[in-house]
C-alpha cells in the first residue's frame, strides 16, 4: 500500500471515529445541531460542485435551471416561515450575513453599538483590536450596550443615556446590532428600536442562535419589534446546514443583495442552499413543537443544575427563555479546565466568558463560565426528565468530582436510547451515523 493510500485511509478512519464518538456522547454546544437525513442528502448532492453567482434568473453561469428553482423555493419558504418581505439565502455563514449588513448600511469609520463579547456579543461584532469582523474587516468603531448583570440583558435607560451623551460628544452611531452568542432572554428591542431609529440608526438583530426559536414562535419576533433586518446562522436552533441568511423588508432588498453579491460571496455553496430549503420545510412542519420542547428542556436543565449545586445565571428571570444555559463554575474551577474534563466523560460543551470575567482577570482560554445548549439533544428526542439526568452527569463531574471513566460509561449507556433525529419527515438513519458512499 502506498503512503498516499495510507494517508487517504487514515482520514476516513478519523471521520468514522468522530461519528462513533458523537453517537456515544451528549452534544451540548449551543451553536451546534444535528441535521436530518434529508439535509445530509442535499449536502451530498452535485450542487456542491456547481457555480451560480448572482440572483436566481440573473446568474453569471449557465447550468442553473434547477439550482434557480431550488433557491427560489428556499426564499419563498423562509418568507412564509418568518412572515417577511425579503430573504437572501446566499450568505455562507452568520458572520458573512453580518458583514453584508455592515457593507450595505455603513462605511468604514462609522460607529456601531452592540453587546460586548463577555456580555454575550459575537466576535463578528468585535472591535479591530480583538480581530472582530466589524472592526478588523469593515473598519467599524464599536460602542457597547450597557448591560445589567442581574437581568442578564441590555439596560434600556442606560442605553438611551449613553447614546445621548455620545451624540453630544459628536459621535453618531449608524448601526445598532442586537442579538449575539449568549441570549438567555429576549432583548428590549421593542423598547429601544424607535428611539434608535430617531437617532438615524439602522437596527439589525443577529438571531444566529435563536432563529429556530423565532421560527417556532418561542422567542421575540425581531421584525415585528422594530428591527430593519435579521441576520442568522442556519445550523443552531434552526437545524439546517452550516450557512447564513438575511431577512428584511423590500425597501432594503437591493442594498442587501448587492452587499451579498458581489460584496461578500462569489459562489454561495449551492448544496447548502438546497439543504437550507429542506430544513426550512422541516421547520414549517415541526418548528413550533420543536421550539416549545427546547424551551421546556432548557428550563428543566437549568433548574436541575441549580438544584444540584451549580450557580446558573439568570435566576431572577427563571434562568433562561432560550436554548442556552450559562453557568458560573468558579466555585469548582475554571471553564477551560472543566470543559476538558467533561469532554473526557463524553459531555461536549464549551467554556464561556462571563460578563465580569475580564474585570476579574480571567480570559477566554480559562474563563469563569460554561455554556450549554439543549437544541441537539432535543432533536435526539430527549425531554425534561432526560435533562435532569444529564444535569446529574455534569454535576457528578463538577460538583461531586466523581471518576470520569465511570461517568463516561453511564453517558454511553444513556445515549444508546437516543440515536434517531426527531422533528423531520424521514428519520431513517442514525443521527450521528457515518454514511459511506465510496
Amino acid at each position: 500500500m502506498s503512503a498516499n493510500k495510507k494517508l487517504y485511509d487514515e482520514i476516513f478512519r478519523l471521520l468514522y471515529e468522530h461519528h462513533k464518538w458523537f453517537s456515544e456522547s451528549l452534544p451540548l454546544i449551543a451553536s451546534e445541531n444535528v441535521p436530518s437525513p434529508g439535509v445530509r442528502e442535499a449536502l451530498a448532492s452535485d450542487l456542491g460542485n456547481r457555480y451560480a453567482e448572482g440572483w436566481p434568473g440573473e446568474r453569471v453561469y449557465a447550468g442553473c435551471t434547477y439550482i434557480d428553482q431550488i433557491e427560489l423555493l428556499a426564499i419563498e419558504t423562509a418568507k412564509r416561515l418568518f412572515s417577511c418581505e425579503f430573504v437572501d439565502v446566499r450568505p455562507v455563514s452568520g458572520v458573512c450575513a453580518n458583514l453584508a449588513i455592515y457593507t450595505a448600511f455603513t462605511l468604514p469609520g462609522d460607529y456601531m453599538i452592540c453587546l460586548s463579547i463577555p456580555c454575550g456579543g459575537h466576535i463578528s461584532t468585535g472591535k479591530m483590536e480583538l480581530g472582530g469582523t466589524a472592526g478588523a474587516v469593515h473598519g467599524l468603531k464599536i460602542e457597547y450596550f450597557p448591560f445589567n448583570y442581574e437581568e442578564m440583558n441590555i439596560d434600556v435607560d442606560l442605553t438611551k443615556k449613553k447614546v445621548e451623551e455620545l451624540e453630544k460628544n459628536g459621535v453618531k452611531i449608524k448601526l445598532a446590532m442586537f442579538g449575539g452568542s449568549v441570549l438567555l432572554f429576549p432583548q428590549p428591542l421593542k423598547e429601544l428600536a424607535s428611539f434608535l431609529k430617531e437617532k438615524g440608526m439602522f437596527v439589525c438583530y443577529d438571531a444566529a442562535h435563536v432563529i429556530g426559536l423565532v421560527a417556532g414562535k418561542q422567542f421575540q419576533d425581531p421584525l415585528r419589534e422594530g428591527a430593519d433586518a435579521v441576520t442568522c446562522s442556519t445550523h443552531k436552533t434552526l437545524f439546517g446546514p452550516q450557512g447564513g441568511m438575511i431577512m428584511s423588508y423590500e425597501k432594503f432588498a437591493e442594498k442587501i443583495k448587492k452587499a451579498v453579491f458581489p460584496g461578500n460571496v462569489s459562489n454561495h455553496h449551492l448544496h447548502s442552499v438546497a439543504a437550507k430549503a429542506i430544513a426550512l420545510t422541516e421547520m414549517l412542519e415541526f418548528g413550533e413543537e420543536y421550539a416549545a420542547q427546547i424551551v421546556k428542556n432548557s428550563k428543566a436543565f437549568a433548574e436541575a443544575l441549580a438544584e444540584k449545586g451549580l450557580k446558573v445565571l439568570g435566576e431572577k428571570n427563571g434562568f433562561t427563555k432560550s436554548h442556552v444555559v450559562l453557568v458560573d463554575i468558579t466555585k469548582y474551577g475554571l471553564g477551560g479546565d472543566l470543559e476538558r474534563k467533561l469532554e473526557k466523560a463524553n459531555i461536549i460543551c464549551n467554556r464561556n466568558l462571563l460578563p465580569w470575567d475580564i474585570k476579574e482577570g480571567r480570559h477566554f482560554a480559562n474563563p469563569g463560565g460554561l455554556r450549554f445548549g439543549v437544541s441537539e439533544v432535543t432533536r435526539l428526542g430527549m425531554k425534561e426528565n432526560e435533562m435532569k439526568e444529564i444535569a446529574g452527569f455534569i454535576t457528578d463531574i463538577i460538583v461531586r468530582n466523581k471518576d470520569v471513566e465511570e461517568v463516561k460509561k453511564k453517558v454511553i449507556e444513556f445515549r444508546k436510547g437516543y440515536q434517531k433525529v426527531h422533528f423531520c419527515f424521514e428519520p431513517t438513519r442514525g443521527a450521528h451515523e457515518y454514511i459511506r458512499i465510496r
